[in-house]
């Protein structure tokens, strides 16, 4: 399948919303900002914590689910100060869409950089081999949500709606 030229952009903004909508749905207040190093300000409805959220998305092509999702330290600094700036927590949030399921993370930044790979003050991976995501799994500093998709065939009816016009 080839995604379209602006898919990058697409993804990034369906990813942001994508996790506003399920704070949203669990009872964060939250909005999007548009400042350097965060994209989401969010208040958790138990403890009050406001976290100040980047998220990053990817969306792979079938068969390379399980590439890892690469990030930037430079990112990490940017996100800590934004949030000193507005006074929250920073944390991260990663959303991949692979093959038929798109895996949504939430992740405190200490904890992102505690199981995260990589180098301590280089390049880190979000991991997404099955071990890694049967850690994800069980470890409570990691809220994560999974959709799964199906195979529909609208595109197929499209062409076939366009043919039997002609």
């Amino acid at each position: 399948m080839k995604k379209s030229t602006r898919h990058s952009k697409i993804t990034g903004d369906f990813a942001e919303a994508l996790i506003l909508y399920w704070l949203s749905k669990h009872g964060y207040e939250c909005a999007c900002v548009d400042h350097t190093g965060i994209d989401l300000i969010a208040r958790d409805p138990a403890s009050q914590k406001v976290m100040g959220i980047s998220v990053k998305s990817r969306s792979r092509y079938d068969g390379t689910e399980k590439m890892s999702v690469n990030l930037p330290p430079d990112g990490f600094e940017k996100a800590r100060r934004a949030c000193d700036a507005f006074g929250c927590v920073p944390y991260y949030a990663i959303v991949v869409d692979g093959g038929e399921v798109i895996r949504g993370f939430l992740v405190s930044l200490i904890r992102l950089l505690e199981v995260a790979g990589g180098n301590q003050n280089g390049m880190r991976y979000w991991l997404m081999a099955d071990r890694n995501m049967a850690a994800y799994q069980t470890d409570p500093l990691v809220q994560q949500f999974e959709l799964h998709t199906a195979a529909c065939s609208w595109r197929d009816k499209i062409e076939v709606r366009e043919t039997a016009r002609k």
